[in-house]
């Protein structure tokens, strides 16, 4: 069941969870979900991107619309994802990352001829890594789902011309979930560095065994890698951030201290990035994850276990989080890893839906903000907010 779930970067108690339970959670808002014609109502002319290797997915587009950067499992030798351009027009596809080791999160730079990532393979331990994988696969075993958060895990950004990497962190710790400011500046990112470089006490090194991702807090950073800015330091895993599309706020999310419910959440960016009240737009109780903030700034696509434990479904939540957020998607299994085109037009997003073996794939739709918008103006109030949950100062 866990495989049809992706490699998403959860914590090891939602994974349990996930493991443990595919019984539906009972939607708790009743009238929170206008009234739709289901995913037409915002998606039409859905076709799927990617149909090699075991897997595809977390697609972001190029800065002109024409391309998208994402991540696959089909390299020989390797089980392990790597980082791949494609061209929307021609459907060429080439491998951006070195090919060893694990990868994540690619992102464009605004100039569209650098792609920002996360790697491994400088990790002399690499080749070892991918037999091992190789070798358990062969043998007919399946690995316990498990993103492991590997400190090993850098950031590099790659020249497509050709096809230099620069390497922008060089320190013990997960350093991933990039993603550049419109400006191209800056860039923020998740990372639990600060775990491997202080004392710890002895509860704190046990949570690092079990559960890595608690200590994951988000980063700035200018573009070479220097003038390093630590944005949060909250228990619990933030990660996944965004820039808004005029660059005046930070759109990511956070996991509680259990690491089972998650929420969407913004920051603004003025100052300087001067510390800044954290207002969160979400309080679903569930999973949600993964935001993405729409170009004309009006609202959010994310995805959510709302409906149940297995079924993740794209959600739309206005700018301000004043609305119940609306329901975008309506297949079962896994949508999610939602991004929009730079004009707003189109959506691309991973799912499982009609994919070989339960494994995503990229799907690409046209998007209709129009409908959007609609749905959020009728959409009700958001609910009370739960008992002893409070704004971050």
């Amino acid at each position: 069941m866990l495989e049809r779930v992706l490699r998403l970067r959860l914590p090891l108690q939602v994974v349990a969870a996930l493991a443990l339970s595919a019984a539906p959670t009972a939607w708790s808002a009743p009238g929170a979900e206008p009234k739709s014609n289901g995913e037409s109502q915002f998606l039409t002319r859905t076709r799927r991107l990617t149909f090699e290797g075991r897997r595809a997915g977390e697609g972001y587009f190029a800065p002109d619309g024409k391309r998208i950067v994402f991540q696959s499992e089909r390299e020989p030798g390797n089980p392990f994802y790597q980082i791949y351009d494609l061209d929307l027009e021609t459907g060429e596809t080439r491998r951006v990352s070195t090919g060893a080791g694990k990868t994540t999160c690619a992102y464009f730079h605004p100039g569209g001829e650098r792609i920002l990532f996360a790697s491994t393979h400088h990790d002399p331990n690499s080749a070892e890594l991918q037999r091992a994988e190789l070798e358990l696969r062969a043998a007919g075993e399946q690995r316990r789902y498990e993103w492991d958060y590997d400190p090993e895990m850098e950031l590099y950004a790659a020249d497509r011309r050709t096809g230099e990497l620069q390497r922008l962190t060089d320190t013990r710790g997960y350093d991933a979930e990039g993603s550049y400011s419109p400006d191209g500046r800056w860039i923020v990112f998740a990372s639990n560095r600060d775990a491997y470089h202080r004392e710890l006490s002895e509860a704190e090194r046990e949570k690092l065994e079990v559960d890595p991702a608690y200590f994951a807090e988000l980063y700035l950073m200018r573009s070479d890698g220097s003038d390093l800015r630590r944005l949060t330091d909250v228990p619990g895993y933030d990660g996944g951030p965004f820039f808004s599309a005029d660059g005046a706020k930070i759109i990511w999310r956070r996991f509680d201290a259990e690491g089972l419910i998650a929420d969407i959440w913004e920051m603004q960016t003025t100052n300087d990035f001067a510390p800044s009240a954290h207002r969160r737009l979400t309080d679903f109780g569930s999973m949600s994850w993964a935001p993405f903030p729409h170009p004309s700034g009006s609202y959010v696509v994310f995805t959510s276990n709302k409906l149940g434990f297995e079924n993740f479904e794209l959600f739309i939540v206005d700018a301000d989080g004043r609305k119940e957020p609306v329901r975008v998607s309506f297949t079962d299994g896994f949508d999610g890893l939602p991004v929009f085109s730079p004009d707003g037009a189109r959506l691309a997003w991973t799912s499982t839906r009609y994919a070989e073996g339960g494994k995503g794939q990229m799907f690409l739709a046209r998007w209709n903000h129009e409908s959007a918008m609609q749905s959020l103006h009728d959409a009700p109030p958001r609910g009370t907010r739960p008992p002893g949950v409070a704004e971050e100062p």
